[in-house]
């Protein structure tokens, strides 16, 4: 695994939130690096020689976790995978309303 982190963030906005990209993590393959939440859920992403494992078992890990999956749709037709802390998912839908996300379909 190499890991670049850069001095400066880059920002880019979406809509009305500035994004700051901290830097760029280049995994091999059967590499795996975890996200943690403030409330200490985990969240892996999974290097493989044909891609990526994007999320762990939607109705194992996942579910044990605290994550709920969703898929939504932008405005400009757009899909999108997102994992939402379960005690968060008002705090999601307020946010999908003020982005002008449409929610899909809920899994796990």
């Amino acid at each position: 695994m190499k890991i670049k982190i850069f001095k400066k963030p880059r920002l880019f906005q979406v809509n009305q939130i500035t994004i700051k990209d901290f830097g760029k993590i280049k995994l091999k393959k059967n590499e795996m690096v975890s996200f943690v939440t403030k409330s200490k859920k985990e969240y892996d992403f999974t290097a493989k020689d044909w891609g990526f494992y994007v999320t762990q078992s939607i109705n194992g890990r996942l579910k044990k976790e605290g994550f709920k999956i969703v898929i939504v749709k932008n405005k400009l037709g757009k899909f999108y995978v997102m994992a939402v802390e379960k005690e968060k998912i008002k705090i999601f839908k307020k946010f999908c309303l003020k982005e002008n996300k449409k929610i899909i379909k809920w899994l796990g």
